[in-house]
């Protein structure tokens, strides 16, 4: 996966940027459908800005923000 280039990249854009999710839509239901960690805590905000070195967890699968 390529790094971002930004200082921050949002967690509903890390689902596309992923390719977790194929749209943004279906990152939006992704989010309130799905279990997903942020560096081990339950979140549920589209929104939520993540940073290099932070760790997405869904479905078992464990990604890590470059």
């Amino acid at each position: 996966m390529e790094k971002i280039q930004t200082e921050y990249i949002t967690l509903q854009q890390f689902l596309k940027f992923a390719s977790i999710a194929s749209t943004g839509g279906e990152a939006k239901i992704m989010v309130k459908e799905r279990e997903i960690y942020v560096n081990g805590v339950k979140e549920n905000r589209r929104g939520r800005k993540l940073y290099p070195g932070d760790k997405v967890t869904i479905d078992g699968k464990t990604f890590t923000v470059n």
